[in-house]
């Protein structure tokens, strides 16, 4: 969130709690990024506020609602208050449950891993209208082809993320195996280690796919413990989601820090995956279907 907007955010967090009878004297800033997480005190409520022009609140609400009623591991809203987008001014907020984090903050592979399956087994449950993650890869790369948003990204780079994208869609998107919902982004940011055990957050992600797009967000040891994997796939997978978050790094309105750092050592990265398996060419080879 722009500097000049993050009073305004926070005011509007801080209002709409009052509003409903929480007492919010003082906020937290916890993470800043396309919209601002902020813990409420003394109330402790996690608010989330976006701008209201680019936000898909209403779904990550109702989403949200519906895997906490199954079980899944998901963070909850706030249970005081009407699970509901709250509208101030040019903002939405909507409030969660707050999570103590709990120690070691290291996630142990198997617990990661039986976490998503937990998500996955309760997501197949529920028909919601998602984007496929096919669609979420044509973002990124008309994010490439798109100069003005990425002016700093040289010719060949942009050749490299362009074609890696372009091809590794093409073979994911034919795999040929199952598909179903899923989180979008379950790497480590999106996962809080709590007194209940893992859970995940931001759902505003969520597509439909194999669960190796997924997986392929997890560091590497969560996959060796996720059942019926599709080692191939998992691997094009990997390369794939490492072009999109390199992507992401060259966006001229990339807010994350060292971002560009990142992205530089991240394109290095791919060729390196590239190369080693067998990626370069005509096109990437054909991953074997999961039985």
């Amino acid at each position: 969130m722009q500097a000049s907007e993050l009073p305004h955010a926070v005011a509007a967090a801080v209002s709409t709690a009052s509003s409903l009878g929480l007492t919010a004297d003082d906020a937290i800033v916890l993470h800043d990024s396309n919209k601002l997480t902020l813990r409420l005190l003394p109330c402790d409520v996690l608010a989330r506020v976006a701008p209201a022009a680019r936000q898909v609140a209403q779904f990550e609400v109702e989403l949200a609602q519906r895997l906490t009623d199954s079980g899944c591991p998901v963070a909850a809203l706030e249970p005081r208050v009407e699970p509901r987008v709250h509208e101030r001014g040019r903002f939405v907020v909507t409030l969660w449950t707050y999570y103590e984090p709990v120690t070691p903050r290291e996630l142990s592979p198997a617990a990661y891993a039986s976490a998503i399956e937990r998500l996955h087994a309760g997501m197949r449950e529920i028909d919601v209208p998602t984007p496929r993650f096919t669609d979420r890869v044509e973002q990124a790369r008309q994010l490439v082809a798109d100069r003005d948003h990425t002016p700093a990204l040289a010719d060949a780079d942009r050749r490299l993320l362009g074609d890696t994208l372009r091809n590794l869609r093409r073979v994911v998107g034919g795999h040929g195996g199952a598909e179903q919902l899923l989180h979008g982004e379950p790497h480590p940011g999106n996962v809080l280690a709590t007194s209940n055990g893992l859970l995940f957050i931001d759902l505003e992600t969520c597509c439909r796919g194999p669960v190796e797009f997924d997986l392929a967000h997890a560091p590497e040891e969560v996959g060796e413990h996720y059942p019926g994997v599709d080692r191939d796939l998992l691997r094009v997978c990997r390369t794939l989601v490492l072009a999109m978050v390199t992507t992401w790094r060259w966006d001229r309105g990339d807010r994350l820090p060292d971002g560009r750092r990142l992205g530089t050592e991240w394109l290095g990265r791919i060729r390196e995956e590239l190369d080693r398996n067998g990626l370069t060419g005509a096109g990437p080879p054909r991953p074997e279907r999961r039985p």
